[in-house]
Parts: C-alpha cells; sequence; structure tokens
C-alpha cells in the first residue's frame, strides 16, 4: 500500500486547524494576542489563518500566549506562507458583504485616491487594516474597518528611461 501524499492545501488546512484550536483552548481574541505582539488585529487573525508570516522576533511572545502552538507549528508559521484565496468563502454572508461594499465603492474609492494622490494604486503588500467597532446615532453597533495601504504611483515606462536588453542583430545571428 503506498502512502497517500497530502497535497499543500490539504497541509495548510491541517495547521490552520491547529492553530485555531489552540487559539481557542487559550481562550484569548485575536484583539488581545495582537496587542500582545504589537501587531493589527487582522494581522494576528491571518498568522493563525496562514496567510502572513510569523516573524522571529514574536515566536517566544506567541508561544507564551498561546502555549498549545506546538514547536513545529510555529516552525512552520515562520515559513513564507502560500497565500491564498478560496473562492468559497464568498459564500459566507460575512464576507461576502466585505466583497459587495468594495464592488459597489469600488470605482468611486479609486477616483478619490486618483484625485488625492495622482495615478496609483493602494498596495496590499505594505498596508495594515484593523477592525473595530462603535456606537452608532441610535446606540448600535457598528463596524470599523480600516485599511491604510501605502500609495503606488503609477510609473510612465519612457524608452529612455529604462535600460533594455541590447537587441540581437542581423549580423550577430549570421557570425
Amino acid at each position: 500500500v503506498k502512502p497517500q501524499r497530502t497535497s499543500l492545501a490539504d497541509e495548510k488546512c491541517s495547521l490552520v486547524a491547529r492553530l485555531l484550536a489552540a487559539k481557542e483552548a487559550s481562550g484569548k481574541s485575536f484583539d488581545q494576542i495582537a496587542e500582545a505582539l504589537g501587531l493589527t488585529n487582522t494581522n494576528a487573525a491571518n498568522l493563525f489563518y496562514n496567510q502572513a508570516q510569523l516573524k522571529s522576533d514574536k515566536v517566544a511572545k506567541l508561544s507564551q500566549i498561546v502555549p498549545g502552538i506546538s514547536k513545529e507549528d510555529l516552525a512552520a508559521m515562520q515559513h513564507c506562507p502560500m497565500r491564498g484565496f478560496d473562492p468559497a468563502i464568498l459564500q459566507d454572508p460575512g464576507v461576502y458583504r466585505f466583497y459587495e461594499a468594495i464592488t459597489h465603492y469600488g470605482e468611486a474609492m479609486k477616483a478619490i485616491i486618483n484625485e488625492q494622490c495622482g495615478d496609483g494604486i493602494m498596495s496590499a503588500i505594505d498596508f495594515y487594516m484593523d477592525v473595530g467597532t462603535t456606537t452608532g446615532k441610535k446606540g448600535e453597533k457598528r463596524v470599523v474597518v480600516t485599511m491604510n495601504g501605502k500609495f503606488c504611483l503609477t510609473l510612465s515606462r519612457l524608452r529612455q528611461t529604462i535600460r533594455l536588453r541590447p537587441r540581437v542583430t542581423e549580423s550577430f545571428l549570421t557570425g
């Protein structure tokens, strides 16, 4: 009988399940973990979903806050993760509302960014996000999502401003 190989997706799914079980057993919230590690709450959550890399200076503190994470899993968290997206996540109503908000407000957000910053984009790499709550005018609980990304100017790539590879000439090809 051949041993069955697991895919990277299966390994990631198992790792995430173990990490979330350790978090649950610790009784700590993502906010508490984030505070202790000096991270945003979304970055702390991304560590547990293997969507962010655990930096070496945070390992001891995370191990102390969430003692159920094994040494092997702490080591795995320090590797560059295979970030991904499962389209099935959009079936969750909470996630879908974010997708809906971006699709509804996306053009307006882009136009305002371009007006205020110029022709470019907001980075999702040099990026911070935080999720919190506030109380509305009628006393209702409201969700506050702050996205903070570096503005990246779109560059004009003029031929004279970049160094191109030399062109292969016919004389070179014919000898």
